[in-house]
């Protein structure tokens, strides 16, 4: 499979129009500025400026990126800025909500392997429960009547109830389609953002702002 099918989901690219007039030279010392955040490193050389990134701070407008490539072209209208940066803050929210959802089918799966083992000690514990205790041989000689059997809804039976609830809880895999529902909106969110956000940023240090 071509790389490039699956690498958008942590790559960002994109391109922009360099104002007419306006050298490569002027165009990267006006982009330079932003590669001097802590924990950034870059190097210039022709028509390229390459940048990588560690350990950067929060307040960085770029925080989001580890690095990338920004190469000006020449074309037939002009001169064009093109980009090519990479994130794997993109690809962790990408694949976090793949892991909860495998982690949702593993508890629905663990659920059904031990119901059968369940259903089975709740068979036994149904019969002990109609079976009526047994009566002393004296009190059988006295005459006096055979115990009852026990009812229903017994103090036993009730907790029984509150032990398949828990066990329900338990195989409930509703936590992790939450939390994979919520890292998916992160990543869309997020891919979606940060596509626009780099290119305004990009567009406002060209133009001198």
């Amino acid at each position: 499979m071509n790389a490039r099918f699956i690498d958008w989901i942590w790559h960002v690219r994109g391109s922009l129009p360099l104002a007419p007039g306006q050298s490569r030279e002027d165009a990267f010392d006006r982009l330079t500025p932003l590669f001097f955040e802590s924990g950034t490193g870059h190097e210039r050389g022709g028509d390229t400026l390459t940048f990588t990134k560690r350990d950067q701070a929060a307040q960085d407008r770029m925080s989001v990126f580890d690095g990338g490539t920004l190469r000006i072209e020449n074309g037939a209208g002009g001169s064009v800025l093109r980009w090519h940066m990479t994130s794997r803050a993109l690809l962790f929210c990408f694949l976090a909500p793949l892991l909860f959802l495998a982690f949702g089918q593993l508890t629905i799966a663990l659920g059904k392997l031990e119901k059968p083992a369940a259903e089975a000690s709740e068979k036994k514990d149904e019969k002990k429960d109609k079976a009526a205790p047994a009566m002393n041989p004296i009190d059988k000689f006295l005459g006096a009547p055979a115990p009852e059997k026990p009812k229903k809804d017994s103090p036993k039976k009730e907790g029984k109830d509150k032990k398949e609830e828990k066990k329900d809880d338990k195989h409930s895999p509703t936590s992790a389609y939450v939390f994979a529902g919520i890292f998916a909106a992160l990543y869309v969110g997020g891919r979606i953002l940060e596509d626009r956000k780099i290119k305004a940023l990009i567009r406002r240090k060209l133009a001198g702002a």
